[in-house]
């Protein structure tokens, strides 16, 4: 149960606006202004890092345990004007929107207007971006063919062994002054660049052991005012916390937890990174702190419960950084998917979960937040009890935690080349992607419009929402002699698309190497400091690069459509298709009834559909995966959307399986909206016969009314339903537990329903605060009714 202290922390939390802070960004612009161009960029970003925590705001709130915000305050939230300088209108808009909004005060603006737009104009890495793009690359941008993450933000995405369990930034900069006195500066034509790569992490090393001593001076000096004795003795304990970690490896519960919030924050203020930073197996690494305090009686569990509630808030207290145009439709939450695994297995094999990960389960479960994001990691190894708990989490209907399927996360892995040591050690982030944890930089690089191609393709390589040639001539689609024909030329146009794509991708790669180095997070990651090179650069042990591919369920539905009745069953013409769909179906409703509900539809174990899947799933496999990336590492895929089904569906007209023009695309490797009507078990079968294992990441969504789970035979079925589909060799499931007509009372009024959490795609957010389109399209999710 939740404590006083940390049910006033929850609500205080909970109640915080979300708002832009300048802090960040004015001392980032002092930092760079006093360093000049000639700096090697390793260095002049770790003076900029020291410059931030040597001067940044320290803040310790009332009653608070773990410590360390951000911003000034909690939701003040950082600005990264280096990556992305927001201009007046920018900051309006953010001010003003309806939905995510974060508040920009006057003074904020007037800081905006008179230091740092005047200082950034012309040399921010969304600007060099888009110059370095070629007209073809803009071309397919500008109609969504597909987006690119780092025009608003820097890569990131990785994620945290155990490494800081056991070793302090001391002993990190010592490795360091090591590989330094080993630069072989007369034989290695790059000694002198990892020289200055070395000299700024350790440049990074004392400054975030400098940023936790003023958190030690600024609860003394709380403490010396504080007439509580009790809170007096609490800010005591946590200046010498401070005072130990991140400088030297914990020794307790408290201090690891203390020491990973310094260390998220530290990679999360240098750059913003996309998917922030996550802890990765928590209750793996937390385990021998928290068993020898309950043996030395050093901690009870009621203790480390409330420990992990206040760490739970942390996260909660830190939205995602602002967002506009595009990257803000592919993304718009103020979640940061931080994502906590629990369970899985050990290095060695054995089952994972531990009582920790129970009493871990009980905190999710009790603080009920959006942040930090939660999954269940489930083995054939682990025990029932453990997805049985879960369940009944995920039953109360917060979308919280998804579950994955540990065995094939490490098939993954494996494939892709990592060890089986390193693929057990790794786990999943963000919404579904998969890593080896501290040891890899696995970049999410952009979604991919499959659909829009097939309607490009239909085109003969015109985009038919604005008229321009922007892909490849395939031929005239009234010409297609067969349906080989014609899936033929969507290949053509796929990998056409998919060259442009990655030729872009190569040049952001190569300006974040060569601009915006990451020395800070380059020294948790392996192998940055034994080769003396940065996260950005390839320093790290595995280098991926993922494009993650939109619209499969809506794709496979309009290759179905064209198969069966155009070419099997002959009852429709290409040129009469065509044209409906040209007219986005205006007065050809009984076609486009025929199209929706006479068609195989992906998502029912119909093979006929199931099979275009799979061929689908195949070619976009073929198109990406193993094609080398700039820094000694590969392209990946894998099949996710977070919001963006719906900006592409905005972007994309009609489409053959009967979806008008404007409407959301199918999310995930979910069946288009409705579309699955033989329940969830031929949900399940259908999915699992693309092959997980050669993806990182899919994402399914599932959608069942609260009913069927009220008892116990419902909880062990969907336990049941969990297995079976991890045993088919499915990747990962994640429930809403809600009805239709609860979520169609929250969209007449939303004010009674603020409360309300929904899973979106990789992530949970309130009903209310999602865009109309993106409710509705919850809302038409099929609801199953039965197991």
């Amino acid at each position: 149960m939740m404590t006083p202290r940390v049910a006033r922390l929850r609500r205080e939390s909970l109640d915080a606006k979300p708002s832009i802070s300048t802090e960040r960004a004015e001392l980032v612009t002092e930092a760079y202004a006093e360093t000049g161009e000639d700096l090697p960029a390793p260095l002049r970003r770790a003076f900029a890092f020291r410059h931030l925590m040597e001067r940044r705001t320290i803040y310790i709130g009332e009653g608070e345990l773990i410590v360390g915000e951000k911003g000034p305050a909690p939701k003040a939230t950082p600005t990264f004007p280096e990556l992305c300088c927001h201009n007046l209108e920018d900051l309006d808009l953010l001010d003003s929107r309806e939905k995510i909004p974060f508040a920009v005060s006057a003074e904020a603006r007037r800081v905006y207007a008179e230091k740092i737009i005047p200082f950034w104009r012309g040399k921010t890495i969304r600007e060099r971006l888009f110059l370095e793009m070629t007209p073809e690359w803009k071309a397919a941008y500008e109609a969504g063919v597909f987006t690119e993450f780092m025009e608003q933000r820097a890569p990131g995405h990785t994620v945290l062994d155990d490494k800081i369990y056991s070793k302090g930034f001391i002993d990190f900069k010592k490795d360091i002054e090591r590989s330094l006195a080993a630069l072989d500066r007369a034989h290695d034509p790059l000694a002198e660049a990892k020289g200055h790569e070395l000299e700024a992490m350790r440049i990074c090393a004392d400054a975030l052991v400098v940023f936790a001593e003023r958190h030690a001076a600024k609860a003394r000096e709380l403490a010396r005012a504080e007439r509580d004795p009790e809170r007096k003795a609490e800010l005591e304990r946590v200046a010498a916390i401070c005072e130990r970690v991140p400088a030297h490896p914990p020794r307790d519960f408290h201090e690891a937890l203390q020491y990973y919030w310094f260390a998220h924050l530290g990679v999360t203020t240098e750059l913003n990174t996309w998917d922030a930073f996550n802890p990765g197996h928590l209750d793996r690494h937390l385990l021998p702190f928290y068993r020898k305090g309950i043996e030395e009686g050093t901690l009870t569990r009621e203790r480390a419960e409330e420990l992990l509630q206040c760490f739970w808030i942390k996260f909660n207290n830190q939205p995602a950084p602002p967002k506009v145009g595009v990257t803000a439709e592919e993304s718009g939450t103020y979640t940061d998917f931080a994502q906590i695994n629990t369970g899985g297995v050990n290095e060695d094999g054995s089952d994972g979960v531990s009582e920790l990960t129970f009493l871990m389960l009980d905190v999710i479960e009790e603080m009920r937040l959006l942040q930090p994001s939660s999954s269940i990691q489930v083995s054939e190894k682990s025990p029932d009890a453990f997805v049985e708990r879960a369940a009944r989490i995920i039953r109360t209907g917060f979308g919280q935690p998804s579950v994955f399927n540990a065995d094939m996360i490490v098939r993954e892995l494996v494939r892709q080349g990592k060890s089986l040591a390193d693929a057990r050690a790794g786990g999943s982030s963000g919404c579904v992607e998969v890593g080896a944890f501290g040891k890899e930089s696995y970049i999410l690089t952009g979604y991919f419009n499959m659909p829009k191609v097939l309607e490009i393709t239909l085109a003969n390589g015109v985009d038919p929402r604005t008229g321009k040639r922007i892909g490849i001539e395939t031929g005239d689609p009234a010409g297609f002699a067969s349906f080989d024909e014609m899936f033929a030329a969507y290949e053509k146009q796929l990998r056409h698309f998919v060259d442009i794509k990655i030729r872009g991708n190569d040049g952001v790669e190569r300006l974040y190497a060569e601009r915006m180095p990451a020395p800070f997070l380059s020294i948790l990651i392996d192998d940055c400091v034994a080769k003396g090179v940065d996260y950005n650069a390839g320093g790290a042990r595995y280098d991926t690069s993922y494009i993650q591919g939109v619209g499969l369920g809506t794709i496979a539905d309009c290759m179905s459509a064209i198969k069966h009745h155009v070419f099997d069953e002959k009852s429709l013409s290409m040129e009469r298709l065509l044209a409906a769909l040209a007219r986005d179906f205006a007065g050809e409703e009984r076609l486009r009834q025929m199209l929706l509900n006479r068609t195989p539809r992906y998502g029912n174990d119909d093979d006929r559909a199931d099979g275009l899947m799979r061929r689908l799933f195949d070619a976009y496999f073929d198109a990406i995966d193993g094609r080398p990336n700039t820094k000694g590492g590969t392209y990946r895929i894998n099949l996710l959307p977070t919001t963006v089904h719906i900006y592409f569906g905005r972007v994309t007209g009609a489409t053959p399986d009967g979806r008008k023009a404007a409407e959301p695309l199918s999310e995930g490797v979910s069946p288009v909206q409705g579309a699955d009507r033989k329940g969830p078990t031929a949900v399940l079968r259908s999915v699992a016969k693309m092959d997980h294992a050669r993806t990182g990441g899919t994402l399914l969504n599932q959608k069942f009314t609260p009913q069927i789970l009220e008892d116990e035979t419902g909880l062990r079925g969907l336990g049941s339903l969990i297995r079976t589909y991890f045993g088919l060799g499915g990747h990962h499931v994640q429930f809403n537990v809600v009805d239709a007509s609860t979520l169609r009372a929250a969209q007449r009024d939303p004010a009674r329903h603020r409360d309300l959490i929904v899973r979106v795609a990789g992530y949970s957010d309130y009903f209310c605060d999602l865009g109309e389109t993106l409710q509705n399209e919850i809302i038409a999710r099929t609801e199953h009714g039965s197991l």
